[in-house]
C-alpha cells in the first residue's frame, strides 16, 4: 500500500512539473507568441523568446535532449537484458511518456509557433508521434500486465481471478451460498455478440453497476459493513475490471503490435529530421550561449 501511495506521488509530480513550465512559459511569452509575426521583430521579448533567441533556442536544446534521453532510456530498459532488472518497466515507461511529453513542449515554444519548411515536416512528426503515444498508452492500459510491466497471458489472468474468489472466502468470511450469488451475479454478464458497439458499450455499464448493487446487498445481508464491506466491494470492482479486459485481451494486444508499426517510423522521421536541423542550424554558426 506504501508503494502504491509513493507511486501516486511520483506520478502527480511529474504531471505537476510538466503543467507548471506549460502554464509558466505560455503566461510569460504569451504576448509575444500573440503577436504577428511582423510585429514580433519590434517586441521587448523578441531577443529572448525568437527561435535563434537565449530562451526559444535553449528550450529547442533542452526539449531536444529530453525526448533524446526518454526513447534512449526506455530502449535500453526495455531491450538489453543487462538493464532488465533496474526498476519496474511500467515506471520506465511513465518517465518516458514524461520527458516525450514535456520534451514537445518546449520544442514548441521553441519555434515560437511558427512552423515552416524543414521545421514542419519534424514538428509534425512529433505530433504525430505524441498523439500516436497517447493512443498506445491507452491501449497498453488495457492489456492485464503483472506489477513489473509485462503482459499477462489468459492463464494468469484466470489465476488472479482465482485468488479474488480465495478471499471472498478466506480472508472475508463468506458463506457459500453468498460467494455463489456474488459469482453468479458476475457470470450474468449481457450478450456480447451484437454488433452495435454503443449498444454494447451502455449494456456493459448496466451490467457493471447492477452487479455492484447487487453485491453490496447480499454483504448487507451478510451483515458484513465496515473496511470488510469496501474490502469486498473492491474486490468485485478488481475482477468486474479484469473481466472486462479479459473480453478485449486479443483485440488489444492485435491492436498495440499494429501501433508499433505506425509510431516508430514517425519516431525516426522525427529524430532523421531533428538530427539535419541542427546540423543544418550549427553549419550556418548559429550558437546558443557557449
Amino acid at each position: 500500500m506504501e508503494a502504491n501511495r509513493i507511486h501516486k506521488i511520483y506520478i502527480l509530480i511529474l504531471v505537476l512539473i510538466a503543467a507548471l513550465i506549460t502554464v509558466y512559459l505560455g503566461y510569460n511569452g504569451y504576448s509575444y507568441y500573440l503577436s504577428g509575426i511582423e510585429d514580433r521583430f519590434f517586441h521587448p521579448d523578441h531577443q529572448l523568446l525568437k527561435p535563434s533567441g537565449v530562451w526559444g533556442h535553449g528550450f529547442g536544446i533542452i526539449g531536444s535532449l529530453m525526448i533524446i534521453l526518454g526513447v534512449a532510456l526506455y530502449m535500453l530498459r526495455k531491450r538489453i537484458r543487462r538493464f532488465s532488472r533496474v526498476g519496474i518497466l511500467k515506471h520506465w515507461l511513465e518517465f518516458h511518456i514524461f520527458l516525450c511529453t514535456l520534451g514537445p513542449i518546449l520544442v514548441l515554444y521553441h519555434t515560437a509557433f511558427i512552423f515552416g519548411g524543414l521545421v514542419a515536416i519534424s514538428f509534425w512528426s512529433m505530433v504525430a508521434v505524441v498523439f500516436s503515444g497517447v493512443v498506445g498508452r491507452y491501449i497498453y492500459l488495457q492489456i492485464p500486465r503483472t506489477i513489473e510491466g509485462g503482459e499477462m497471458n489468459l492463464n494468469e489472468i484466470n489465476q488472479i481471478k482465482e485468488k479474488l474468489n480465495n478471499q471472498l472466502t478466506i480472508v472475508h468470511h463468506l458463506d457459500e451460498s453468498a460467494l455463489d450469488a456474488i459469482l453468479q451475479a458476475l457470470k450474468d454478464r449481457p450478450d456480447r455478440s451484437g454488433n452495435n458497439i454503443l449498444s454494447r458499450s451502455i449494456d456493459k455499464y448496466k451490467f457493471e453497476h447492477r452487479t455492484i448493487r447487487e453485491v453490496k446487498s447480499i454483504l448487507r445481508k451478510q451483515k458484513i459493513s465496515g473496511k470488510s464491506f469496501n474490502k469486498v466491494v473492491g474486490l468485485i470492482k478488481e475482477e468486474i475490471s479484469l473481466n472486462r479486459k479479459i473480453d478485449r485481451l486479443i483485440t488489444m494486444q492485435n491492436l498495440f503490435k499494429y501501433w508499433h508499426v505506425a509510431h516508430l517510423p514517425f519516431a525516426i522521421l522525427m529524430l532523421i529530421v531533428m538530427i539535419i536541423h541542427v546540423i543544418v542550424t550549427i553549419t550556418f554558426g548559429a550558437r546558443w550561449i557557449f
